[in-house]
């Protein structure tokens, strides 16, 4: 086996072509002779000025379905899986006139970036050549060297640089490995997504994408794994917690329909706020929620940052702000803080299913994307629900879903006023979400609870706050008690027979 690889040709077939240009410059001016697929060698001729032989005019044969059949031919295959060391494969090679690849670069179809559309239409992203390709050629890193990513651009052409224009056998090996990693989290990505969702997937890929600084904490090492439909516009590099914090905060802000800032500390909301339409009073009473705890936190907005929205936070210390779009009048503005980062995610969407480790195993369960309506609340006091206070109770309802159980919320006028959140017991959840609230708690405040109420000193602790009707939802063996003590203290209280808890 040849630790030292002079590659004389490569076969380039890519989707995305950044980064081509410096990469086929520094392999043209190397004397590599380089065969592209068609729109690659249209690019690389035509735009980039130079010279590639079309695999066409090697398999003799046109590209066909447009261009779903171009490369599935021997002559591509036979020259990137052809054994060096093998006399017989090489005698083949001579015999039918096959050229020999030593550098393999491709990507593949964005298949990442059309989840949720129909399968029908999703199968024009779907990759064939592009796996095979890379497949055969990590396969056969002996003598090939493989490149399935453009961030992976930069280490081939400093390889080259360390070995006179030669690959070692260790860089090819790695560079196989990462190959066969991002073809098997392409393959998980479309059965994950094909699966029905009553089912479980087959298939969970961890193929590293991003490396992290580090995980939770310095002395953890972490990375961030999966096919990035979002884009960080600005900022330093985004951490762990970072990554953590947004997915709480966005995955908030899209569950309500109404326009909603959501901010984030500690992977708990500490400031939630909805409106009529989208704009700056929304985010100034989301950070009035808690404007303590907002210091240093993670914002998400369900529609686009504008200017005014980017004046009205730029004066808070934030982490990160994630949204849909921003305007070029807030990117302006928000560019003034070189460290803060910004993500723009326009059409945000999660998989179906929780992943957490336990017990040497995984524990693989639905995401909890269920939320019952108010039409199936059942009123079990003597008071009603006032009409005025609906819409806060189903804020408070959303929320409570993305708060760490034991999970207490207080909303008023579509707001939080406080939060309790990861109590051991439920009525100090209560006490902290009261004290929380502190002064902002008025009368027409509505609570949301998680889980049932055990005992009624939970109630006991609401009255003379101004509780008016707390969503919960039911089914202990003390309901009874329970509601006996809301209608002692004039709070109406619905039942939804759904629970949430976050652990």
């Amino acid at each position: 086996m040849n630790t030292l690889i002079l590659p004389k040709s490569a076969l380039i077939s890519v989707y995305y072509k950044e980064g081509l240009e410096d990469l086929c410059k520094q392999l043209h001016a190397r004397h590599i002779r380089l065969y592209a697929t068609g729109g690659t060698a249209t690019f690389l001729s035509e735009k980039l000025g130079i010279s590639v032989t079309k695999v066409e005019s090697l398999t003799q044969f046109p590209e066909m379905m447009d261009g779903r059949v171009k490369t599935l031919h021997p002559r591509i295959f036979g020259g990137i899986l052809a054994r060096r060391e093998n006399p017989k494969d090489m005698e083949e090679c001579t015999r039918h006139e096959i050229p020999l690849f030593d550098l393999v670069v491709a990507n593949l179809y964005p298949f990442a970036e059309h989840l949720g559309e129909s399968a029908q239409s999703q199968t024009s992203f779907i990759d064939i050549g592009g796996p095979s390709l890379l497949r055969a050629a990590a396969k056969n890193f002996a003598s090939v060297a493989v490149v399935s990513d453009p961030t992976d651009y930069p280490s081939l052409v400093a390889e080259l640089s360390a070995n006179s224009g030669g690959t070692e056998l260790k860089f090819r090996k790695e560079q196989a490995a990462r190959t066969f990693a991002r073809t098997s989290a392409y393959d998980a990505l479309i059965a994950s997504e094909w699966t029905d969702s009553s089912d479980f997937p087959k298939h969970l890929s961890l193929s590293p994408r991003m490396p992290l600084r580090y995980g939770e904490n310095p002395h953890q090492p972490a990375a961030w794994c999966g096919t990035p439909s979002w884009t960080l516009l600005q900022g330093k590099e985004l951490s762990f917690n970072n990554l953590l914090d947004a997915e709480s905060a966005i995955g908030m802000a899209q569950e309500v329909t109404m326009p909603c800032i959501a901010i984030v500390k500690h992977n708990n909301p500490c400031g939630v706020a909805v409106g009529p339409k989208p704009d700056v009073g929304i985010f100034a009473r989301a950070f009035a929620a808690d404007s303590q705890s907002a210091f240093g936190g993670i914002v998400a907005a369900n529609f686009a940052v504008d200017g005014p929205m980017a004046e009205a936070m730029s004066p808070v210390f934030l982490e990160v702000i994630i949204a849909p779009e921003f305007t070029a009048e807030a990117l302006t503005i928000l560019s003034k803080k070189k460290n803060l980062r910004l993500i723009r995610w326009a059409n945000p969407t999660r998989p179906a299913i929780d992943v957490r480790r336990a017990l040497g195993g995984w524990l693989v369960q639905a995401a909890d994307s269920k939320n019952t309506a108010p039409p199936t609340w059942q009123v079990v006091t003597k008071a009603v629900i006032p009409p005025d206070a609906d819409k806060d109770l189903r804020l408070a309802w959303s929320v409570c879903k993305h708060v760490r159980s034991n999970a207490i919320v207080l909303v008023h006028d579509g707001m939080t006023l406080g939060i309790g959140a990861g109590q051991m017991s439920r009525v100090d959840s209560v006490k902290i979400a009261v004290e929380k609230a502190g002064a902002k708690l008025v009368s027409g405040t509505v609570l949301a609870s998680d889980a049932f109420f055990p005992f009624r000193d939970n109630i006991d602790k609401l009255k003379g706050t101004g509780v008016v009707a707390i969503v919960q939802p039911g089914g202990s063996q003390r309901d009874a008690e329970v509601i006996e003590a809301c209608n002692e203290a004039g709070i109406a209280m619905v039942f939804t027979g759904q629970r949430h808890f976050r652990h």
